[in-house]
Order: C-alpha cells, then sequence, then structure tokens
C-alpha cells in the first residue's frame, strides 16, 4: 500500500510493537514490479532498535582504536532495487562454508539465516544453514545481556516487521568469511538461526538479512569491537540500467570530491543527515528548513526502496517536478490501485532522461549538495515503453524525510561512523573497484578454497582429460569457459547484450571487465552463447580459490537471469591454461618493427645503388633517327637506271 493509505494502520501497528517491546528494525512495504504484478520496496518504521545486549554509546564507538593496521572488505551486490525491492550481498558461515544471500540493511542490527531446524521457513536461494555440519559453531548461551528461551538455555532473538512479516531464533556463534575479494581474514560472530519465518520474510527469495545498523549484534559493530575494522562501511548501489553494485566493509580513502554532511547518532538511532533545502531545476522550494527536521529527521536507508518527504516537501516537490515537464505526457501508472505521478514522451534511452526532466539538488546545513539525476528520483513504467514514474512520495502524516535506495543510484555512499558523518560520490558502481584504483581481488580465505555452499567438498578443479594441468599442487588457470543457451532470438537479445553481460558478472561476483563474448549463434528462436571469464586487471591467471568459485556457481546453478530472456541454461563449463609467453611473444611488436625498418633501409640501399650504376655506365652511340630517315627517302627516289 501507498504511505499515505497505510498512514493510520502503519501508527497502530508499530504502537503496539513499540508497548510488547518488540525490536522494530525495518518494516517492508509492497507495490507494483516493473515487468510484473507486484512492485517490492523496503521502508524503515524508524523506531529505536532494542537490542539483546547493552549497547555502547556513541562517544565510545567513534573512540575505538585499531590494534593493527586496517583492512576492509570488499563485497559484491546483487539483485536489483526496484525489482526484487533490496540488494544482496555473499556471506560465508562455519567451518566448511555455507553461502548466503542477505539482504544489505542499514536499518537492521542483526544478521539472521535460516537454520536447519527452522519448523516454518521458506524455499530460499540457497540451503539453510546445517549448524551440525560446522566444526566451529557455537551457540550463544542464556546470559543477563539477552533474552533467554523458555529452558533459559540459550540467547533468543525476534523480529518484528510492521506488515507483519517476523522473524525468530536463537543466537549461534560461528565463523563468518566475506568472499574473494575481501581482504578482511574470517572473523566470529553473532548471528541469528531462523527457527521461524513469516510474511514475505518467508517468500523472498534472499536467504536473510544482513544487519548493518547501530547496535552490538550489527555485523559492523561486531567487526570493530574485534579492531579488525575501522569504524565506516561504504555502499554502492547500480543505476536504472544495471543492478547490483558494491560493498566495503571498513574504511577506504574518500575521493577527493567526495560530499559529506554530519550524522549525529545521537539525533536518531538510524543514519541521519543534515538535509535543509531541496532544488528543483536550479530553484528551491519553497520550504522551511525545518521541514526536513521534524520526528527522525532526514533517515538514509538501505533497506527502503524509494524515497518518502513530508506532506509539505512532497507537495512542492511535486508541483516543481510537473511544471518543469510540461513537454512531457501526464499518463496513469502501471497499477491502478495507486496514484502514480508518472510521465509518457521522454524516451528509452536512460542518458538523455536529463533532456526531459530536471536536474535536482540536495543540500546540507553546511552548504555542499549532493545532485540528482533523474535515474535518483525514477523509475520505469513497466506497461508503456518510454515512460517514467516519480520515485519520491509522501510519507503519509509522518514529519520523518525517508531516503532510500532509489536516491543513492550510481553514488558511492560512504557510512563514517567514527567521523560522524556520511559522504556521497557519483559514479558508475558497476566498475568502482577501477574507479577507487584499489588493487584487484585477494584469493579466498583458507578454508574457502574447496567447499560449496551446503559444506559439502567440492569436485577437483580440473575437468578429466584437460591437457597440461597437474593432478596436484596449485595450478593456473588462464580462464574459464562457458555456454549459455537463452530461448531468445538474436535481434531480440542484441540490444540486451551489455545489461545480460553485466548481470553475469554479479551473478558469478566478478568484474564486468572479466566476461567476454566469445561466440554467438541463432537457430530459430533460440540463441547460443559461448562466454569466457578471464582473469581480474592485468594478471595472466586466476587463483584456485577464485576458479573453484567461479565454477561452483556455475555447475551448482547459482547463476539467475531475470525472466525477460526467457528460459535459460548454462553448460560445458571448462578451464583454460593461461597462454605461453615467450620473450619473442611478448616482444613481437618490437620485432616486427625492427624487421620492417631492415627491409626498408635495405630497399632504399639497393635503390639507390642501382640508381648510381645507371648513372656511371657509357652512353651508347646513336644517329638522329631525322637524319638516317632522310638519307632513306633519298635512296628510294633515285631514278632506275
Amino acid at each position: 500500500m501507498k504511505p499515505a493509505s497505510f498512514t493510520a494502520t502503519f501508527t497502530i501497528l508499530c504502537i503496539i510493537f513499540t508497548l510488547v517491546d518488540y525490536d522494530v528494525v525495518s518494516c517492508l512495504r509492497f507495490s507494483d514490479v516493473p515487468d510484473t504484478s507486484h512492485r517490492t520496496a523496503m521502508v524503515l518504521p524508524l523506531f529505536p532498535p532494542k537490542d539483546t545486549s547493552v549497547r555502547s554509546s556513541p562517544s565510545q564507538l567513534s573512540g575505538r582504536l585499531l590494534q593493527k593496521s586496517p583492512v576492509n572488505a570488499q563485497m559484491a551486490l546483487h539483485d536489483d532495487l526496484l525489482i526484487n525491492g533490496y540488494y544482496t550481498t555473499r556471506l560465508w558461515i562455519g567451518t566448511p562454508p555455507q553461502r548466503f544471500a542477505l539482504i544489505v540493511d542499514t536499518g537492521s542490527t542483526v544478521s539472521y539465516v535460516p537454520c536447519s531446524t527452522c519448523e516454518q521457513c521458506g524455499k530460499h536461494q540457497d540451503p539453510r544453514f546445517q549448524p551440525e555440519m560446522s566444526s566451529t559453531y557455537q551457540p550463544v548461551k542464556c546470559n543477563i545481556d539477552c533474552t533467554c528461551d523458555n529452558e533459559r538455555e540459550q540467547c533468543i532473538y525476534e523480529r518484528q516487521y510492521a506488515e507483519m512479516s517476523s522473524s525468530s531464533g536463537v543466537l549461534g556463534q560461528d565463523i563468518v568469511s566475506f568472499g574473494n575479494q575481501s581482504e578482511l581474514a574470517p572473523q566470529r560472530a553473532v548471528f541469528g538461526c531462523e527457527n521461524r519465518e513469516t510474511g514475505d520474510l518467508y517468500s523472498q527469495h534472499a536467504d536473510g538479512i544482513m544487519g548493518l545498523g547501530r547496535g552490538d549484534l550489527s555485523i559492523v559493530d561486531q567487526l570493530v569491537e574485534k579492531h579488525v575494522i575501522s569504524d565506516s562501511f561504504s555502499l554502492c548501489y547500480g543505476g536504472m540500467d544495471f543492478g547490483g553494485g558494491a560493498m566495503v566493509l571498513g574504511g577506504i580513502k574518500p575521493p577527493a570530491d567526495m560530499v559529506f554532511t554530519n550524522s549525529d547518532p545521537g539525533r536518531s538511532p538510524y543514519y541521519n543527515i543534515e538535509l535543509k533545502e531541496i532544488h528543483v531545476a536550479g530553484k528551491a522550494l519553497s520550504l522551511n528548513p525545518r521541514v526536513f527536521d521534524g520526528n527522525h529527521g532526514t533517515v538514509l536507508d538501505s533497506g527502503t526502496t524509494y524515497a518518502y518527504l513530508p506532506e509539505a516537501a512532497f507537495a512542492a516537490f511535486k508541483s516543481a517536478v510537473m511544471k518543469a515537464v510540461l513537454s512531457l505526457k501526464l499518463i496513469e501508472g502501471p497499477d491502478p490501485n495507486y496514484k502514480d505521478i508518472c510521465f509518457s514522451g521522454a524516451g528509452s534511452d536512460i542518458s538523455r532522461l536529463s533532456k526531459s526532466f530536471p536536474p535536482v539538488d540536495m543540500v546540507f546545513s553546511n552548504g555542499k549538495k549532493l545532485s540528482l539525476s533523474p535515474e535518483n528520483y525514477l523509475f520505469r513504467h513497466s506497461k508503456v515503453r518510454g515512460a517514467y514514474c516519480l520515485g519520491i512520495f509522501q510519507n503519509g502524516k509522518d514529519a520523518t524525510t525517508l531516503l532510500g535506495g532509489i536516491i543513492v543510484r550510481n553514488t558511492l555512499v560512504m557510512y563514517d561512523r567514527q567521523h560522524e558523518m556520511v559522504g556521497f560520490w557519483k559514479t558508475n558502481c558497476s566498475n568502482l573497484w577501477d574507479r577507487l584504483n584499489l588493487s584487484p581481488p585477494p584469493p579466498l580465505p583458507s578454508g574457502l578454497d574447496n567447499t560449496n555452499s551446503t559444506g559439502s567438498m567440492y569436485p577437483t578443479l580440473v575437468p578429466t582429460g584437460s591437457p597440461g594441468y597437474k593432478a596436484s599442487g596449485e595450478i593456473k588457470v588462464g580462464f574459464i569457459t562457458f555456454y549459455m543457451s537463452l530461448s531468445m532470438n538474436y535481434l531480440d537479445l542484441k540490444p540486451h547484450m551489455t545489461e545480460l553481460t553485466h548481470l553475469i558478472a554479479q551473478e558469478l561476483d566478478i568484474n564486468f571487465s572479466q566476461v567476454h563474448l566469445m561466440n554467438l549463434s541463432t537457430k530459430g528462436n533460440d540463441s547460443l552463447i559461448k562466454w569466457a571469464i578471464y582473469p581480474a586487471g592485468s594478471a595472466n591467471y586466476m587463483t584456485n580459490a577464485a576458479a573453484v568459485e567461479i565454477i561452483h556457481r556455475l555447475a551448482e546453478n547459482h547463476v539467475h537471469i531475470p525472466d525477460t530472456f526467457g528460459s535459460y541454461k548454462l553448460f560445458e563449463w571448462g578451464i583454460e591454461p593461461p597462454p605461453k609467453r615467450t620473450g619473442w611473444s611478448r616482444s613481437y611488436l618490437i620485432v616486427v618493427i625492427a624487421l620492417s625498418v631492415v627491409l626498408i633501409l635495405g630497399l632504399s640501399a639497393f635503390l639507390g645503388w642501382l640508381i648510381w650504376r645507371r648513372g656511371k655506365e657509357s652512353p651508347l652511340p646513336y644517329e638522329r633517327v631525322e637524319s638516317v630517315e632522310t638519307v632513306v627517302r633519298e635512296q628510294e627516289l633515285q631514278p632506275l637506271k
């Protein structure tokens, strides 16, 4: 339901949850999904979280010092904000590690996954966590700082969401690993092992939640408490054309032109920013600056899909945008149940939207501003090609300004908790590592090398009969190939090849530049594509760990392509050795140039010698043609005797 229509229900539910002492971490908002019948969104309810353990004060959190040089965990984001309603990242839990796809949520303070003992859990992307299969799993025993089960043996957690979804289970502790882009070693962490889930948590594709909020059970707080990362993390959401993105746990060097604003943890338990003005087409909305400071202020939340403004701010924003798009046609939204504000006539080229829609600026209290492109406040109309709808809504009667993921698409957001700042940097999130000049991803931590997500040992990396590899020891993988069949003809597929390449990169947790199209053939309405996955950066070969992870995802069907590409199948993966490079092949260009120079000089010398020799030869004696002809004529005219 839209915020305006569910205000009363929302308020009543949140009051009830507060009275019964539920930890309302976030609530889910649902509307229509582009190209489907529903649009999923997640909205923070804006009530202080009550963790099962005592929180450190903000001053304690920001004052923690690292015992050694800080590292970070570079992690990829998957899925699409407006199709799925969320972004996910991958975590590995246990020994051997079991893989999970978790929703990245800055409004939640606990991470949880479905447990093998769960009596009511839905079917999700990965198998349930099996504590009995992990040699390092330990339950969190009942203590005075947590809520205990009925037997007072183990700590439990419970999360209630405003649309009546819920998650509950026990707290456990195990080794958590962060993937092959992380220089952060695996760490012990506390997480929730679900025994029951209801509502949309039951039906969602993602396995669970990764809590990045403020609180002792937050994965960020736990890592900071261990002094293994600095008190900071960053998120970068993909743009309108592509989903996915990137995440960094720990500090990174901020880009020189990153825009910062204050974030006061004492003002709100959530990540707030000091928004003072909104400009549309270069003109400030006629509003009292205090409009953005009501209730919890202006809150930034990764688990919220769209943006929600107080009533007065939304009315002014809507009016300013509609005045700036008089050349476009106002049309109905994709779902008649909602009064979406939509426009047609802008065309399908995202890069040209700024010619039809006005720029929007968010101005902070320090005078700095975050410039928004149309993709930061619009979403595609799912039924009309070239039409778009406002992704900013009225937040009912709530005075809080809530900024969801749509506002920060293709924007690196740095949550610098140590210095109580939030930074924004406009960038292309699909190649963030290259933009930040970060080194190529290191190999997986030891222990991830040969296991799959269910904990069983993965088959040997070398396919049967592959030449050039030794059966034991470290092998060198030059690149990986595989075939993909699609029930989509070439003409329909061709405009979407870049999108498909990005999707494969996201699903394999690699950089876009690593995915290469080797061959494409069609037969009727079907297409057959041969892909190659090359090493990251300028490396000549992949690490075994990275290759195993890619092959595992291919072999275990963990690559998911949207239904818009039709049915698909992956098969016949293989690995190839690095090309043998001799001294000749490495310097072939120099050799070719040298030979060319020698050949040219040789020909020039030969031609010069020929010209010189011809000039030295004596001229042959000759008679003038005219005199010879005269003699001949005279002889012919002599009379006969």
